[in-house]
């Protein structure tokens, strides 16, 4: 017998296909409603989040927090992190209220910082005094200059590969961050520790967050350094976003190689993070809490995780983290290195990003 036999379509009374016609045109005109509905819902949600940017991301330029506020103006951000205390022309009281002053006048929010406040970090530091003295002038230049957080971090990836581990280092940053509580209560600033240069993955840092106290100790969130633990962006958003108070923001791109992967940071929109589920998520999870872009372009780094020695670092990464990392590295194609350390460079990077988040994302409040 034939099998090619036609398909026989029985013909609807005119009524009923106009009715059943209706029905299919109505769902298609509800479903684009909901979408262009969803649309709406996500630029506003985005619209809400405060765009500024880390003066990290123009290092080379070697600009003071006077002129890097001039700039942050200039731009019209609505927040400028000053990451590290030599930014400021002195630590004087009246010298941090003009600059308060300024801020305001300009509707710049500022975010102070420093670097590490472990002791037993390798990148540790006691040019400000022990860590405690470390931490409270930065929480009085916190207080002073308006800031409502203070950031600062642990060390970097190498503390991971040290005796006892990035838990050794963890409960001595608790230790420390224990003896300003009070201090950073009573001036109102919260204590922003980072995920920084791959020293902690997002669950350890909640870990640390919650062991010194939740109520004056918060998370910086960093897009990139997530990718520098073996970590997924958006993955490492969803568990640390919810303690988030501040944040420096970049793209990543990863690739595999024949020893693991490789790891580029770039200006946002260049990479492979989807920006749109990002920021989405990031105005849920994130609620007031700006977007400033700390953009590091220019180099890439390895990751040999086809090494057994490379996971004596890495005793406790969860499989679900490691390979929501990898579905994200085999996306990726290798890119050359540039010129990380040119001024002009990083400057470009820079307004690329913000000109990115602005036109493609719709993020950033201060138009006026």
């Amino acid at each position: 017998m034939g099998t090619n036999r036609k398909l026989r379509v029985p013909n609807l009374p005119r009524r009923q296909f106009i009715a059943a016609s209706g029905a299919v045109i109505s769902t298609l005109a509800a479903s684009k409603l909901l979408l262009a509905h969803k649309d709406t819902e996500s630029t506003e949600l985005r619209s809400q989040i405060p765009l500024g940017f880390d003066n990290f991301s123009i290092r080379a330029l070697k600009w003071n927090a006077t002129e890097l506020l001039d700039f942050a103006g200039e731009q019209k951000v609505d927040s400028l992190l000053l990451s590290d205390l030599d930014v400021y022309e002195n630590h004087e009281g009246k010298y941090l209220r003009d600059l308060r002053s300024k801020a305001s006048d300009l509707g710049v929010v500022v975010h102070a910082g420093t670097g590490s406040v472990c002791p037993t970090a390798g990148r540790w530091n006691d040019k400000w005094g022990s860590a405690e003295e470390h931490l409270r002038l930065g929480i009085r230049i916190a207080s002073e200059v308006g800031s409502p957080v203070f950031r600062c971090y642990l060390g970097g990836e190498k503390d991971r590969r040290t005796d006892g581990g990035i838990q050794k280092h963890i409960d001595r940053t608790v230790e420390v961050l224990k003896k300003v509580k009070s201090a950073a209560i009573d001036a109102n600033v919260k204590i922003a520790v980072e995920n920084h240069a791959g020293d902690m993955q997002s669950r350890e840092l909640v870990g640390l967050i919650e062991a010194a106290g939740p109520e004056f100790v918060g998370a910086t969130i960093d897009s990139g350094n997530a990718t520098w633990t073996l970590e997924d962006p958006i993955e490492n958003l969803k568990i640390l976003g919810p303690h988030a108070v501040s944040s420096g923001i970049r793209d990543s791109t990863a690739w595999l190689t024949d020893t693991g992967a490789r790891v580029a940071w770039n200006a946002v929109g260049d990479g492979l993070v989807d920006w749109a589920e990002y920021t989405e998520l990031f105005a849920k999870l994130c609620p007031g809490v700006p977007f400033q872009l700390e953009i590091i372009s220019g180099f890439n780094k390895p990751f040999d995780f086809k090494n057994d020695e490379f996971w004596t670092a890495y005793p406790d990464v969860k499989a679900v983290d490691y390979e929501a990392f990898l579905r994200l590295a085999r996306q990726g194609k290798p890119i050359a290195s540039g010129s990380a350390n040119d001024p002009k460079f990083q400057m470009q990077e820079l307004l690329n990003s913000l000109k990115y988040c602005r036109d493609e994302l719709k993020i950033g409040t201060n138009h006026s």
